[in-house]
């Protein structure tokens, strides 16, 4: 019996994928801040020299100070190669535009995350970047899971941030559950909810800026054996002395290299039902009767509630950008979406 046992799980090892061993000590991070399209204040150069960015200087001292990990940084995505994968943990990306990455060095990095060795953290602008790939894996906004699509919330605007799922889930805890800010965010373009966890997102129902549709802002993905973290925050420079966004920046390092435990699943359908939420508090219903209406939605069926959130994202594109331009897609559309969500939701 006991051969036989072992010749069970020998079997087992070798039929069932092997989680990625757990990395220990110092992670290795190699930290890119290259723009090749607008260049925010955290990854500008000084004007008199050409050393540090604040950026630079905060992921240096945010590495040290934790002890968590080591940091080398660069403002030149070609220096990335095969060979350098083989040297570091963690790839952080603050970038902008069409990076200089070579196919190879593309489907390279992509290998490196599936197989565990490597992993990936993307801050603030690393959703407004990309560049034309049709090799193995996925393009890079794929990869990421979103495509900047305009910032309404500009820097300085007051939100709302709110956590989903477990608010203290080792990529959450540095932040309270639900809290005010001030920060540029972005909305997104070739997002699909199916495909990450969302960690944190905007609460519109006492914000004055809102928008009709769901916005992300933090989110995690499983990659094979490999794991993925992205975060909007990061525009602002006073964002980097934050000393909770420091250690989110900690926490997703470690996660992301495999030190942490924490839950990349998908839940899409909590992301419908803020979803939802958004298409109500911009009708401008109370927050009372916003929670009401939400605790009865989510009993709806999950088919209706994701195709009605994926409505909720079809109004993004319809959004009139100028003061003078044809309201009446939106406004219809809107109109419609609205009277069917409130009378699922009617008491």
């Amino acid at each position: 019996m006991t051969r036989l046992l072992v010749l069970v799980a020998t079997l087992l090892a070798f039929a069932l994928p092997a989680a990625a061993a757990p990395r220990a000590g110092k992670v290795r991070v190699l930290y890119l801040d290259q723009s090749v399209g607008f260049v925010h204040a955290p990854v500008m150069p000084p004007k008199a020299s050409n050393g540090p960015t604040l950026s630079e200087i905060a992921m240096a001292e945010i590495g040290a100070r934790s002890g968590a990990f080591s940091v080398h940084s660069t403002r030149d995505a070609s220096a990335i190669t095969p060979e350098t994968l083989k040297d570091i943990d963690v790839l952080v990306f603050y970038t902008t535009g069409a990076l200089p990455i070579a196919p190879a060095t593309w489907a390279a990095i992509q290998d490196w995350i599936k197989s565990g060795r490597g992993g990936f953290v993307g801050l603030h602008s690393a959703t407004d970047t990309g560049w034309p790939y049709d090799g193995p894996g996925e393009p890079y906004a794929a990869f990421i899971n979103g495509k900047f699509a305009g910032h309404p919330w500009t820097e300085g605007t007051p939100i709302t941030v709110q956590a989903l799922g477990d608010a203290k889930g080792p990529m959450n805890q540095a932040w309270p559950r639900r809290f005010a800010y001030a920060e540029e965010i972005y909305q997104y373009a070739d997002y699909d909810p199916a495909r990450v966890r969302v960690l944190q997102a905007l609460d519109f129902s006492d914000m004055a800026l809102k928008r009709p549709w769901f916005v992300p802002i933090t989110w995690t993905r499983q990659i094979g054996k490999g794991r993925l973290f992205y975060t909007n925050l990061g525009h602002t420079p006073a964002t980097w002395d934050d000393a909770r966004y420091r250690q989110q920046i900690v926490d997703a390092v470690r996660w992301t290299a495999g030190q942490l435990a924490g839950d990349a699943k998908p839940n899409p359908d909590e992301q419908a039902l803020w979803a939802l939420r958004a298409l109500l508090a911009y009708s401008g219903r109370p927050s009372t009767e916003i929670d009401q209406r939400a605790a009865r939605l989510a009993k709806a069926d999950p088919a209706w509630l994701r195709d009605a959130a994926a409505r909720t994202a079809a109004l993004r594109p319809l959004w009139p950008m100028k003061p003078d331009s044809d309201r009446a897609p939106f406004d219809a559309a809107y109109s419609a979406l609205l009277a069917e969500v409130l009378a699922k939701s009617e008491g």
